[in-house]
């Protein structure tokens, strides 16, 4: 009788390793596992999509939702490293608004096209699908918008100011009162400053880059924008901790009773009402300041896009996962539970929407005349220069930290590569 052969070690190796990868039948053999890689979301919101559009895809795939960093800065480093490895796993993931044309630029993410784009672009606010595009291609559908608005306590201020000028004043006069007059606003060097920045200049008239993004514009109205940062960081109205600000410490600030005032996004609301049932019956809000009485303010849009990466097994069941993961129902969810505006305009007069959210006219009219961050693949070098320039907010000189800014955004944008 012929000896019988055992299969060779290597062999019996690789049948392992595609068994328990998956191998290249996962797709033939049960649902296909679609990995989104989104922000860290502490209401359930996100959880609450992939399981749903999980079970509406009658066994055709499975999402599962893998947490980011934190930081929108450690969110991209890790996603950039995949992707620049090529890390096929990484099926969808969710894009700050200034990250499409870098990752485009890489070839990281897959364009958008046919009845697929004429989904994504139905009812999505022109702002949102502004963030989305690069040369004219849509590569992300916008999961959710964002915009900031002037948060205040009204039984310290009745009528809210309409422009820096007022609200300065107002807090001085409260300062002079001994009580809660703080400003609270993201002076940190980092993202949030750059946005700050960004709103001024374009609230004033001007932007940060040329039209092409070849080069820095400023000018006047960047001298303005700084002088409204120089003014607010030396007045009685700075927070002692401003340069040290974010997002959530001005929440903070707020919900402990020694600031009267703050700019920031809408999760503020739901947060207020959960952490200070006393204090919030007066918590109100209103348009975000002007920096000139005759312009309303153009503040930064904000938010998150989707996109489909480029190396992934399973593309077209990607975007199809995408357009349910961003839907109406799902949006809705999102905004009821997380506190972050939808992306979709019927959604500003939907009765179910409207409730929970008796601000959404204010911030639909904030992202339909919303600015955009500037538009180039070398956003994160553009964005450092500006946080660094600005930074800390009590030392700027208005005609020299624009002077240096400017030179500073030219080297920015003559930088070869991307930021790890």
């Amino acid at each position: 009788m012929p000896k019988r052969r055992c299969p060779r070690p290597q062999l019996v190796l690789l049948a392992f390793l595609l068994t328990a990868c998956g191998g290249t039948g996962s797709a033939t053999t049960g649902p296909a596992t679609l990995d989104w890689y989104n922000f860290p979301d502490d209401s359930g919101a996100l959880q609450q999509a992939a399981d749903a559009c999980s079970r509406a895809s009658g066994g055709r795939y499975t999402i599962r939702y893998d947490k980011l960093p934190r930081t929108a800065d450690g969110q991209r480093q890790q996603l950039v490293r995949r992707l620049a490895a090529h890390d096929a796993g990484v099926d969808i993931m969710g894009l700050d608004v200034t990250w499409a044309p870098e990752f485009a630029e890489a070839g990281w993410i897959r364009e958008w096209t046919g009845a697929q784009k004429d989904e994504v672009t139905a009812d999505t606010l022109p702002a949102a699908l502004e963030t989305a595009t690069w040369k004219d291609r849509l590569y992300a559908a916008p999961y959710n918008s964002n915009t900031q608005l002037l948060w205040y306590r009204d039984d310290l201020t009745p009528t809210p100011p309409h422009t820096w000028t007022e609200l300065l004043a107002q807090a001085d006069a409260l300062a002079k009162q001994g009580k809660p007059h703080y400003v609270e606003v993201q002076g940190a060097q980092y993202e949030g400053l750059t946005v700050w920045f960004n709103t001024l200049v374009s609230s004033a008239g001007g932007s940060v880059l040329t039209p092409d993004a070849s080069a820095p514009a400023l000018g006047p109205p960047a001298v303005t924008a700084a002088g409204v940062i120089r003014d607010l960081a030396r007045s009685p109205a700075a927070d002692p901790s401003l340069a040290n600000q974010m997002e959530d410490q001005d929440r903070l600030a707020l919900e402990s009773g020694t600031a009267a005032f703050e700019v920031n996004y809408p999760f503020v609301y739901p947060a207020m009402k959960a952490d200070r049932p006393d204090l919030f019956p007066h918590f109100r809000w209103a348009p975000y300041p002007a920096v000139t009485p005759d312009r309303p303010a153009a503040v930064t849009i904000g938010g998150i896009d989707l996109a489909v990466g480029a190396y992934g097994h399973h593309p077209d069941l990607a975007h199809e996962a995408t357009l349910c993961l961003r839907n109406h129902d799902n949006q809705l969810v999102n905004a009821l539970k997380g506190g972050l505006p939808p992306s979709l305009r019927s959604l500003y007069t939907a009765p179910e929407l409207t409730g929970s959210y008796p601000f959404a006219a204010d911030v639909l009219t904030a992202l339909d005349n919303a600015s955009l961050r500037p538009r180039t693949p070398a956003y994160q070098n553009v964005s450092i220069a500006i946080a660094h320039a600005l930074s800390p907010p009590s030392a700027v000189d208005p005609e020299r930290t624009v002077a240096d800014l400017s030179g500073q955004i030219k080297d920015a944008l003559g930088s070869k590569g991307l930021i790890p």
